[in-house]
C-alpha cells in the first residue's frame, strides 16, 4: 500500500482539517499557531507539504515561511499561503519571497488542492535550491528610542519602588500560602514568561473554566453556533431562477453561495469571544483586591521589560490559550506591536470603569499595532499614553 502524504496544516480553520482529514491518502498533522509549528518541524518527522494560514497567533505565514526554507533548510517541501480574503498586496509579496502558492479559502475541492500539493512536491525535489527573497516589507521594528526608554524607566522604577515592594511581598505572605509572584505564559512579539505579583488564592487557574461560563464580561448574549445553511442569499434571491450572485460551493449535500458562505463564516467568527475577563472575580484575595485597583501586581513586569520580553507601552500579552484564537487578519496585527504594562486599551478601559466590548478592544489593539509598520512609529504619542495611565492607576474596579 503507497504511503500516507503528510501534509502539515498550520491554523485554526476547521473548513480545512474538515475537507483533509477524511481523505485516505492523507495524513493530517495540525498546529494551532506558529510556535508550535516550528517545535513539530525542528523535531516531528518532516511532513510532505505545508499549508500555512496568512495570519497566525505570535507571527505570520511569511515569517514562518522564512522559518522554514532558511533557518531549517526545509527547500524540498512546498509551502501554500493561505488566506481568507483576497488582497493584493499580500499575492505580491507571496510572489515575491517566493512561496509555492497561494489560496483564498474556500479552497476549490481535496482533488485539486491534492493534485496541486503532488505537483510542487515534485518541482521542489527538483529545484531544491530556489530560495525566498529576503525582502520582507511588512515588518515590525522596534525603534532604538523606545528600547533606551524601556531600559531607563524600568531600571529608575525599580529602584524607587524597591520599599513599597518589599512591603506587599510580606503581606501577600502573611495572607496566604504559596510563592508571592505569579508566573505564566504569555504571547506578544514572541512567546515568554511573564511575572506579576500575586494577587489569587492557590489552585485559582483550575477554577477558570466554571468562572468563564458564568461570569466573563466579554462573553457575547447570542453566539451564533454555526452557518445556516437554510437560509437563501439575499443577493442570490434577486437574480433569475438558477443563477447565483457567486461560485456554487458543494459541501456533503449542500449546495451554497461562495458569497453567502463566506459571509455568514464571518459573522459566526465575529459573534464569539475571544478574551476572558471575570467580573468580581472570587478568587482574588483582600490584598490581592488592593494590589489589582492600585496596579501594584503588575510591578515586576519591570524584569520583562529590562529583559526585552516587554516594553512600558504596547499591546497586553496574551495568555497561550486566548493567543491560539487570534489567526484572522482583523485581529492578528495587534502582533505587529510589543507587549507593554500599559497601552492604548488598558488606558481606555480604566477610563470607562472597567467595561470595553470585545471588538472595541481588537480594534484599539490593532490602531497602536500601526505605528511600528514603517516609520509611524512616535515616541510622544507613547508618553502620552503613560501620562493617561497614571490619573486611570486610581480606580475602584479591577480589570
Amino acid at each position: 500500500m503507497e504511503n500516507k502524504m503528510i501534509i502539515l496544516y498550520i491554523g485554526s480553520s476547521s473548513e480545512i482539517t474538515d475537507l483533509l482529514s477524511p481523505n485516505p491518502e492523507i495524513s493530517l498533522v495540525v498546529q494551532q499557531n506558529a510556535m508550535a509549528a516550528a517545535q513539530y518541524l525542528e523535531s516531528g518527522p518532516l511532513p510532505d507539504a505545508i499549508l500555512c494560514e496568512i495570519f497566525l497567533a505570535g507571527g505570520s505565514g511569511f515569517e514562518m515561511f522564512t522559518f522554514a526554507r532558511e533557518k531549517l533548510n526545509l527547500t524540498t517541501i512546498p509551502f501554500i499561503l493561505l488566506s481568507f480574503e483576497f488582497k493584493e498586496e499580500y499575492f505580491k509579496r507571496s510572489l515575491k519571497v517566493k512561496i509555492d502558492d497561494f489560496y483564498v479559502l474556500p479552497v476549490p475541492s481535496v482533488e485539486s488542492l491534492l493534485g496541486r500539493i503532488k505537483f510542487l512536491a515534485d518541482f521542489r525535489k527538483k529545484n531544491p535550491d530556489d530560495k525566498p527573497s529576503e525582502v520582507d516589507p511588512i515588518k515590525y521594528k522596534m525603534p532604538l528610542s523606545k528600547r533606551l526608554f524601556d531600559i531607563i524607566v524600568a531600571s529608575v522604577a525599580l529602584a524607587c519602588l524597591s520599599p513599597l515592594l518589599l512591603v506587599v511581598i510580606i503581606a501577600i505572605r502573611i495572607e496566604s500560602k504559596g510563592k508571592i509572584y505569579y508566573t505564566s505564559k504569555r504571547v506578544g512579539r514572541k512567546m515568554f514568561d511573564f511575572y506579576k505579583l500575586r494577587s489569587m488564592r492557590i489552585g485559582a487557574d483550575d477554577e477558570l473554566t466554571k468562572l468563564a461560563k458564568e461570569k466573563n464580561k466579554y462573553v457575547v448574549e447570542q453566539v451564533r453556533a454555526s452557518i445556516d445553511f437554510s437560509k437563501p442569499c439575499p443577493k442570490c434571491e434577486l437574480l433569475p431562477p438558477g443563477e447565483t450572485c457567486s461560485p456554487v460551493l458543494h459541501i456533503g449535500k449542500i449546495t451554497i453561495c461562495d458569497y453567502w458562505y463566506i459571509f455568514q463564516k464571518k459573522e459566526v467568527a465575529l459573534s464569539k469571544s475571544t478574551f476572558v475577563k471575570i467580573s468580581d472575580d472570587p478568587r482574588i484575595t483582600r490584598v490581592g483586591n488592593f494590589i489589582r485597583k492600585t496596579s501594584i501586581d503588575e510591578l515586576p513586569q519591570l524584569i520583562n521589560v529590562l529583559k526585552g520580553d516587554m516594553s512600558i507601552v504596547g499591546n497586553r500579552p496574551l495568555p497561550l490559550y486566548e493567543a491560539e484564537l487570534l489567526t484572522i487578519n482583523s485581529i492578528s496585527k495587534r502582533f505587529l506591536a510589543p507587549a507593554g504594562i500599559t497601552g492604548l486599551w488598558q488606558v481606555e478601559l480604566r477610563g470607562r470603569r472597567g467595561f470595553m466590548s470585545d471588538e472595541e478592544r481588537k480594534n484599539l489593539d490593532n490602531k497602536y499595532a500601526e505605528h511600528f509598520v514603517g516609520d509611524n512609529y512616535s515616541f510622544w504619542y507613547d508618553l502620552n499614553l503613560i501620562l493617561r495611565t497614571i490619573p486611570a492607576l486610581f480606580q475602584k474596579d479591577t480589570v
